[in-house]
């Protein structure tokens, strides 16, 4: 083999193996991500505790003063 075959070899080796690295941390990482939650987000009013409630309530009750609140919107 010639040196410009050698460094070709070499050079196709190295991005090959940091393509499957690459591939590989990827379909790590969005195997440990967390999913999208639909809850709605709340913010007391009276206290300022900011909590969640399922997607289907308009309006939910404070779990630290007991305070009903409306959804944040966005």
């Amino acid at each position: 083999m010639s040196t410009s075959g050698l460094i070709l070899a070499y050079l196709i080796l190295v991005l090959g193996g940091l393509g499957i690295i690459v591939v590989y941390s990827e379909f790590r990482q969005r195997r440990f991500k967390p999913t999208p939650s639909n809850d709605r987000i709340f913010r007391c009013s009276k206290c300022g505790y900011v909590y969640t409630d399922d997607a289907d309530v308009d309006r939910s009750r404070c779990s630290q003063c007991g305070q009903m609140n409306e959804a944040i919107e966005f």
